[in-house]
């Protein structure tokens, strides 16, 4: 069944489709790259973990203290700056954070004590914090529910473009620069980025004076009569906003599942290096060019989720997200007893593990703006962000306890079980789509 939005199209000019189409391109490939940005300035640290441990003589633990209290910052952040990108501009408050964390990006390469990357670092993962709910915004103003799981996909391709940049570039620098250069040069190019964002972004079609997307695809009376919509025409206050997404059973069921999804994803990112030069025997440029492989996995699975949950599923994401993960903690185990001595077998999984991670996480944010309000898409995202970071914290100490304590064994055992957790949440939400689809389809507009 698709929707007939484009018949719609006509009441329109040319000339304002056109204009349409361009801001939503330019839109589109702006926070592409704005957020691949802040991605340069964010796993950055994970490829300079080894580096840093050996020639400052820090232990895991250590590390992972500072992973794990940046990462529970980052998650609050997430919730506090969804509901403020939901009611100010979402260009300033994206361009303004990468450029503060760039800056503490430089700081942390003036640092040496754990102290002071502990303060750095959280200022920078406050600041990464401002990247993605206006992201959040800006798709749910620009982009129908039709079609916004693919490119929410699109989008999510920064993520793995920026981690993919970073994991190519950082051995090399850290090869004749060391690794302080690998907080210093990606600094330098997201403040360039942050300059490139305030000038590209605007908020909404309508401070253009363009049209509403739900005009331009025929979607306006049935959005218009939403029960989400009528209840956000008054200006909520910040802990209004907040209680009504909160008081939502899907928006929590897709939270929990994120929970256990960034165990899984956050357990590759930081660790993933050190796990393939420790239990695997990769060289380190092996390790680097494993997670460029993860990473660019991760990019065609979420493409290909996205398409699903839209076309194949017609704007359900639970089954789409669900079936990966099952799946996923299949590959995991499999990775987890493949012998060292087979490089190719581990590098296999590698690669179908980091095609599999991605999916859910893209579609778990673009269920929680489908489960919302579109007033309040950046504050539904970013709570279910805030649970997600919550399990980045845990992933981070947890993760490097468990390794120094009990040895990687236990650590496959706690990603299994977590990806087995958030396929369960998710199945939850198998029938549910977002309401305006769903008023669509009992209003005759589907064939």
């Amino acid at each position: 069944m698709q929707l007939k939005s484009k018949k719609n199209n006509s009441q329109y000019s040319d000339s304002c489709n056109k204009v349409f189409s361009y801001w939503r391109f330019r839109t589109l490939y702006s926070i592409v790259m704005g957020y691949a940005a802040f991605y340069l300035i964010r796993q950055n640290f994970s490829l300079a973990v080894p580096a840093m441990c050996s020639d400052l003589h820090y232990t895991k633990s250590e590390i992972g203290i500072v992973m794990s209290i940046a990462a529970a910052l980052y998650g609050f952040g997430k919730c506090f700056f969804g509901v403020i990108g939901d009611r100010y501009s979402a260009r300033y408050i994206m361009s303004f954070g990468l450029l503060c964390s760039a800056f503490m990006n430089i700081c942390m390469g003036f640092s040496s004590l754990i102290p002071v990357f502990v303060v750095f670092w959280s200022l920078n993962y406050c600041f990464q914090s401002m990247g993605y709910p206006p992201c959040a915004k800006l798709l749910t103003h620009w982009f129908s529910p039709v079609e916004i799981g693919t490119k929410w996909a699109v989008w999510n391709t920064s993520q793995q473009m920026g981690s993919a940049t970073i994991a190519f570039t950082a051995p090399i620098i850290l090869m004749y620069f060391g690794w302080r250069y690998v907080f210093f040069i990606p600094g330098a190019v997201a403040i360039l980025m942050s300059i490139l964002l305030f000038n590209r972004l605007r908020d909404t079609p309508e401070s253009l004076k363009l049209p509403s997307v739900e005009k331009m695809t025929g979607l306006a009376s049935v959005a218009e009569s939403s029960k989400w919509d009528q209840e956000t025409d008054a200006k909520l206050s910040y802990f209004e906003t907040l209680k009504v997404v909160l008081s939502n059973r899907f928006v929590w069921f897709v939270g929990l599942a994120n929970f256990f999804v960034y165990i899984c994803r956050m357990t590759f990112l930081n660790w993933g290096p050190t796990f393939l030069l420790e239990l695997k025997g990769s060289s380190s440029t092996g390790a680097g060019l494993q997670m460029v492989a993860f990473d660019l996995a991760g990019m065609c699975g979420g493409l290909f989720a996205g398409y699903l949950s839209d076309t194949v599923f017609k704007g359900r994401r639970g089954p789409v997200s669900s079936l990966y993960m099952l799946i996923f903690a299949l590959l995991v185990t499999l990775l987890w007893i493949s012998p060292k001595d087979s490089p190719i077998l581990s590098s296999a999984c590698m690669l179908l593990v980091g095609f599999l991670i991605t999916g859910p996480q893209i579609l778990i944010g673009v269920a929680a703006t489908d489960f919302s309000a579109k007033k309040m898409a950046a504050t539904a995202s970013g709570f279910t962000g805030t649970l997600g970071y919550v399990g980045t914290a845990v992933a981070g100490f947890g993760t490097g306890y468990l390794a120094d304590s009990y040895g990687w064994e236990i650590v496959f055992c706690a990603i299994i079980g977590s990806a087995i957790a958030s396929a369960i949440f998710l199945i939850l939400t198998w029938n549910k789509r977002s309401e305006v689809l769903s008023r669509a389809n009992e209003n005759g507009n589907q064939k």
